[in-house]
């Protein structure tokens, strides 16, 4: 499956951003997704994950309660909805397809090729 991020930008603190991941190639509802993130130097960061028809999501520590996960079978389309945003919350973010949802990056088969978030203080 091939995935294609996009909706990043800048944007000041406390402000909202929607990302998209649009899918092709594949059966899109067969697959778990999950939206990470990484900053430079620092290590790729789990943002949240979803259930293949969308009744499970999961949310890291550090976007709980800020961020949600959705997505739209029907359009192939997966989505992280970001409010309350923090100059920390900077990074390249990614979304991700594999086998279940999952916490871990290894879980992960494709991969999108990023789309930067900037949040300004």
């Amino acid at each position: 499956v091939q995935l294609q991020a996009s909706g990043g930008g800048l944007v000041q603190a406390g402000g909202s951003l929607r990302l998209s991941c649009a899918a092709s190639g594949r059966t899109f509802s067969n697959y778990g997704m999950g939206w990470f993130r990484q900053a430079p130097g620092k290590e790729r960061e789990f943002a949240a994950s979803i259930s293949r028809r969308g009744a499970i999501t999961n949310y890291g520590d550090s976007v709980k309660d800020r961020f949600t996960i959705s997505r739209d079978n029907a359009e192939n389309t997966l989505y992280l909805q970001m409010n309350s945003l923090k100059p920390e919350d900077t990074a390249v973010y990614y979304c991700a397809a594999g086998g279940g949802p999952s916490r871990s990056y290894r879980s992960y088969d494709y991969w999108g090729q990023g789309t930067q978030v900037t949040v300004s203080s």
